[in-house]
């Protein structure tokens, strides 16, 4: 009896799925025009100029978000300027040549070099080579916060003494006390040298997300804490209650900001991830409609090698237990319980 009850289960189970997962495609791009790490609208001219050897937009670029002190935007570019030069610099290469002392190709440079020197096997040795370059651009441009940011993530590789790492941060805050790419390098260096337990990792993120106004994206810190904590496989320090407190905070950011934007991606990737890992399929699926085409490396790269794969297949699993969990005579719209992600 109890393997023939097991068994039909498992039958409607599949035949809920059969019925419902077909439906629950409403709202989602089809695989083939999904785009893993997308530029936006500003960046995008930039990067295709630099292919062809033209510096001038990414330099406009970059000097127009200085002049703005947008900060934000001037990290995300920056980071991604510097993942292009990893295989294609000759443009950087010109770009200095004609302006040397220019603080944004500094900048893009001493990106670069830690990018670089993370990559390499001599990895501490490599990154120590990078301070004076650091240096140059926070010189060079007295108010940006980003040559901090850049600073913090050398402090970690090097496994400077927290000491200094305070130092740098004090500096970092003093340009700008909400920027959220140094509360994030901030995070990190905490979580991966035993600065700072887990919880003590939460309070920090939870702390700065309380100081932010509503709709800034250290709104994001406590998701960014949670997906350390998993991924470290340590499970036992920290309440679950304060990881879906963390996705309904990012939750709250995400519904905030304009369906199928570019600028949130990396957020909403990273809030999919957490929210698979709570079981939390509805809201889960709900957020890969407001991704629309936009998949980020980061999460996924952290758990594959072939991040636009695995966000496909995460993508398909939600669907798949959020159409199991449908009675068989429901709709699609039916609010599913929360469940397991494997």
């Amino acid at each position: 009896m109890v393997r023939t009850m097991s068994l039909l289960r498992a039958l409607i189970s599949t035949a809920r799925m059969v019925r419902h997962t077909p439906l629950l495609a409403d709202g989602l791009v089809p695989d083939n025009a999904v785009l893993l790490d997308a530029p936006d609208e500003r960046l995008g001219p930039a990067l295709v100029a630099a292919a062809l050897g033209d510096h001038e937009p990414a330099a406009k670029l970059l000097a127009t978000t200085r002049g703005a002190a947008e900060w934000e935007h001037r990290d995300r570019y920056t980071v991604r300027l510097a993942s292009f030069a990893l295989s294609r610099d000759e443009w950087l290469a010109d770009w200095l040549a004609r302006a040397p002392h220019d603080p944004d190709a500094l900048l893009v440079r001493a990106e670069l070099a830690v990018r670089r020197a993370w990559q390499s096997p001599a990895r501490a040795e490599r990154l120590r080579e990078t301070g004076p370059l650091i240096a140059a651009a926070a010189e060079a441009a007295p108010d940006d916060p980003v040559p901090w940011r850049i600073a913090l993530d050398h402090a970690r590789g090097t496994r400077a003494p927290h000491t200094a790492f305070e130092a740098l941060w004090e500096q970092a805050v003093r340009r700008s006390a909400r920027h959220y790419g140094c509360h994030v390098s901030a995070l990190t260096y905490l979580s991966a040298h035993g600065y700072g337990s887990h919880r003590e990792c939460f309070d920090f993120a939870e702390q700065a997300a309380e100081d932010a106004p509503m709709g800034s994206t250290a709104q994001a810190l406590p998701l960014t804490a949670a997906f350390a904590y998993l991924l470290s496989g340590d499970t036992s320090c920290v309440r679950p209650e304060r990881i879906d407190e963390a996705a309904d905070r990012a939750i709250a950011l995400s519904a905030a900001c304009p369906t199928a934007d570019p600028w949130p991606a990396e957020t909403r990737n990273l809030l999919v991830h957490v929210l698979l890992a709570r079981g939390r399929w509805t809201e889960a699926l709900a957020e890969f409609r407001r991704i629309g085409p936009y998949a980020t490396s980061f999460p996924w790269a952290s758990v594959s090698d072939d991040p636009l794969g695995r966000f496909l297949d995460a993508r398909d699993g939600v669907r798949l237990e959020v159409a199991a969990m449908i009675p068989l005579r429901g709709r699609a719209g039916h609010r599913a319980s929360r469940g397991h992600y494997a």
